[in-house]
């Protein structure tokens, strides 16, 4: 399988190979979905807790005497009866929502995410990208350039071999741009760009990483 190759200003200087069996998988929406959703449920942070009348400051002395006074008996005005009082059953922060996934599992949903953004012409591959300082004009103007082969700017992924400084710099302030190492590559920022500009160097480091076992 070939993809055009591009360098820094959008021109197509030629072609490179992508490996059948990372870029060449077919579509599995199954693992796709328990993947992506077991990804979101373990950054989701846990942060509705509702107090409990052991939690609730105060209510200590017993409200009145337990007979005699026609009243019913009541122990603290904290308890979940009272205004003010504890919450029975509300949510709490000892919540766990993660989910374990098989290893081969999250591998095989990467591989099949980037099929994906293949088959869906979703998928650009850059020569090399190099800006000397960090500058935000600099990156936008590279972006601009894309334009005529990406289309519009919008929710764009660049994958880069290593944490350029410069080039993160340069990217995180455009609010249509984001930047992420070949090796921190996952199914979930994958599916959520819209377009994927991968670095010939990135591509390399993929196919070596994932490429090696044959998929089933």
């Amino acid at each position: 399988m070939e993809l055009p190759l591009y360098n820094q200003n959008a021109e197509n200087i030629g072609t490179v190979e992508l490996a059948d069996n990372v870029f060449g998988l077919p579509m599995n929406q199954d693992l796709l979905y328990q993947v992506v959703t077991s990804q979101m449920s373990n950054k989701r942070q846990v942060l509705a807790h509702a107090k409990g009348r052991g939690e609730v400051r105060g209510g200590g002395k017993k409200p009145w005497r337990q007979k005699g006074t026609g009243r019913a008996r009541h122990g603290s005005i904290r308890s979940p009866i009272w205004r003010g009082g504890g919450v029975t059953g509300g949510p709490t922060k000892e919540r766990n929502f993660k989910k374990d996934i098989n290893k081969k599992m999250m591998q095989k949903a990467l591989k099949v995410a980037l099929s994906s953004k293949v088959r869906d012409g979703q998928l650009f591959v850059l020569d090399a990208l190099t800006i000397e300082k960090p500058k935000t004009k600099e990156m936008a103007v590279v972006m601009k350039k894309f334009v005529s082969v990406i289309g519009r700017l919008n929710n764009i992924l660049l994958v880069m071999p290593t944490d350029t400084t410069a080039i993160y710099k340069s990217a995180r302030n455009l609010p249509y741009l984001d930047t992420i190492e070949a090796r921190n590559l996952n199914p979930l920022v994958l599916l959520e760009a819209n377009r994927v500009i991968l670095s010939k160097e990135s591509l390399a480091l993929i196919e070596k990483q994932w490429g090696t076992a044959k998929s089933k």
